[in-house]
């Protein structure tokens, strides 16, 4: 057999192969070999990435410390949203201040992570709020790891769809990290189980404890922004309000995000002998904290709950 005729034979036999390969969804869709994905926030990019392992590029548009309601994009961040072959959402109006951005800049796949979950309705009459996100409900879900198993279902199955060669892998990530999940919400319930009852009063700095409270036994006796947003400002009858019902129910701390001002909730804890408690809400820690996966975030909360009210 001539050398020329062995080179036909190889080239007729790689055809199949060019043919599937051409034919898939990345190629016929000019994307990358690795996925391009983004995030809106620290939470949602770090389930995101214990589900696609290294599989993806990530982007996270929504830095550590930053508030979602209000968060502005930057020019990377709208290179970001076009570029991405899924973008992955809190959703249920989180990232209200988002929507313009997401829907001029965002060709590929728009995902909310929530999709499945039964929204809260909100405990606040949030004047700042609009109908639409009144009717949402409550967006803080991470706030029950049982909330985040039904991201992690999410997170798969659309990174199944956009990338079935690897739906296999997604799977298995999903699977190991709902182990994890479940796992988290056992040591959370013995750990809250050193709280009498009678002392599961929680007063936070804004409306993020909903989903926290119905799971473990927690009632939400105080705001001191009744809001959703952290840039809403309490009236003076609502704050003389909240520190008679801190007196009169005996509650012993306020919690406060890390990345908030303080210093109305000193005030109050002042004035009502409760100690202020930093906990982190709507993002993830700095990295190198303790607080900078979600597993290490709740478990920081929860450990700070319970120092203070057992």
């Amino acid at each position: 057999m001539n050398k020329k005729l062995t080179l036909w034979i190889l080239l007729f036999s790689l055809i199949p192969w060019w043919v599937a390969a051409c034919s898939s969804p990345a190629a016929l869709s000019g994307r990358r070999e690795r996925l391009k994905l983004v995030a809106s926030t620290t939470i949602v990019g770090d389930v995101v990435r214990q589900v696609a392992g290294e599989s993806a590029e990530l982007v996270i548009l929504i830095p550590t410390g930053s508030d979602p309601h209000t968060f502005e994009p930057r020019p990377q961040d709208i290179a970001a949203l076009s570029e991405a072959d899924v973008v992955f959402i809190n959703g249920l109006h989180l990232e209200e201040a988002l929507n313009p951005a997401l829907e001029s800049n965002v060709r590929g796949r728009l995902v909310a992570v929530s999709d499945g979950i039964q929204a809260l309705p909100f405990n606040t009459e949030d004047e700042s709020l609009g109908e639409a996100e009144h009717a949402a409900g409550d967006p803080h879900t991470w706030m029950d790891p049982n909330n985040v198993i039904i991201w992690v279902q999410n997170i798969a199955a659309a990174l199944a769809q956009i990338d079935p060669q690897n739906s296999e892998a997604y799977q298995r990530n999903a699977e190991a990290y709902t182990a994890e999940l479940k796992t988290l919400d056992n040591w959370i319930l013995q750990q809250v189980a050193q709280i009498p009852q009678e002392q599961r009063k929680l007063v936070s700095d804004h409306a993020t404890f909903g989903y926290f409270a119905k799971a473990y036994g927690f009632e939400q006796v105080g705001l001191v922004v009744p809001a959703l947003s952290t840039n809403a400002a309490p009236s003076a009858q609502d704050l003389a309000s909240l520190e008679n019902n801190i007196r009169s129910q005996g509650v012993k701390a306020i919690f406060v995000d890390y990345a908030i001002n303080p210093a109305l909730s000193q005030q109050v804890a002042a004035d009502t002998g409760a100690q202020v408690v930093f906990v982190y809400t709507g993002s993830l820690g700095e990295s190198g904290s303790q607080a900078d996966t979600y597993l290490g975030f709740m478990r920081y909360n929860v450990s700070a709950i319970v120092e203070v009210l057992k």
